[in-house]
């Protein structure tokens, strides 16, 4: 039993001053996904994004036209004193990060312009964009994403059209493949960028989500993007199936969260095979913290935080390094 991989503690889930960590040594080393370049066609209205504190604006220059425009699209950050950087991939996606500490995207994405290209992401247009609160941690989320163990009860309807007989997750450099079925090429495809975003193409259409952490480290706000090509009836067929496998994930990250509140649930061992896509979510994060904090206590920066020492793996008010 000890050679296999261990979750994070609880603690890791409930904690403010982890976030704080996690923002330093997670989200601002990131690329984060903002959306194709379909999203950002319409000139008199930027996108405004929210991460990690950090406010992003995207606008596009270019003058009006009936084609996808890529070369307008800018990124920039609302703090002028915040530098950023941007990247379109080759099939029209766009990524930021929230500052200049994050490696080069190829190095980042090792391999993932290979497998977007397959894809011509500038087909489907933007439809609707929602966003609301959650009662969990941002991890919370990825934890049900990067797993398909409970789709087949929890997600009836999904799992008609994608049984998970065959469902496998590749993990590469800081991004997931979900294959579904590894015999068809064309059955959808899911997609993770680490740490927060996806993208799934499946049942016609196309969407995204964030989810982005708040200081209070039991409440997160999903966002959402949702593309499609059809009619206006057939959008929304489609926005209600995907709607409704939203909400069954949200339902379980809420209760999830709940029980770690409460101490009932502190830590777990995963499952080898089955799990494999939130071990190697979760072990990216818990490298990047464990690195953050070695360097600021080397520096003694903060001082409080330096001075932490292993608590239990329950949500106290500290957080616990040792897993």
């Amino acid at each position: 039993m000890s050679s296999l991989t261990r979750t994070l503690p609880a603690s890791w889930f409930c904690n403010p001053a982890m976030y704080q960590l996690e923002r330093r040594a997670v989200f601002f080393k990131s690329w984060h996904f903002l959306g194709p370049v379909t999203r950002f066609q319409d000139r008199s209205s930027p996108v405004v994004y929210e991460i990690a504190q950090v406010i992003l604006i995207v606008e596009n220059l270019s003058e009006a036209s009936e084609d996808i425009n890529t070369d307008g699209i800018v990124v920039r950050s609302k703090d002028n004193s915040v530098s950023i950087r941007s990247h379109i991939t080759p099939s029209g996606l766009v990524f930021a990060t929230l500052s200049l500490d994050t490696p080069p995207f190829s190095e980042f994405f090792k391999g993932l312009e290979e497998l977007t290209n397959k894809v011509d992401f500038t087909k489907l247009p933007h439809r609707r964009s929602i966003s609301y609160e959650g009662r969990f941690n941002w991890k919370t989320m990825i934890d049900g994403f990067q797993e398909c163990l409970h789709c087949q009860y929890t997600h009836p309807t999904f799992s008609k059209f994608y049984p998970p007989t065959f469902y496998s997750v590749q993990n590469h450099s800081n991004f997931s493949e979900h294959v579904v079925d590894p015999t068809k090429d064309s059955d959808g495809l899911f997609l993770y960028f680490y740490p927060i975003c996806t993208l799934n193409v499946y049942g016609g259409g196309m969407s995204s989500f964030r989810s982005l952490p708040s200081t209070n480290p039991g409440v997160t706000r999903m966002e959402f993007d949702y593309y499609h090509s059809g009619t206006e009836e057939e959008f929304e067929e489609y926005f209600k199936f995907v709607r409704q496998v939203a909400m069954e994930d949200f339902e379980l990250c809420e209760v999830a969260q709940a029980n770690m509140e409460r101490g009932i649930y502190g830590q777990g061992i995963l499952n080898p095979e089955k799990e494999r896509g939130v071990a190697f979510y979760q072990q990216q994060v818990r490298k990047a913290v464990r690195a953050q904090f070695e360097k600021e206590k080397a520096l003694r920066l903060p001082e409080g935080l330096a001075k932490t020492k292993p608590l239990s793996h329950r949500c106290y008010k500290q957080p616990q390094l040792v897993a």
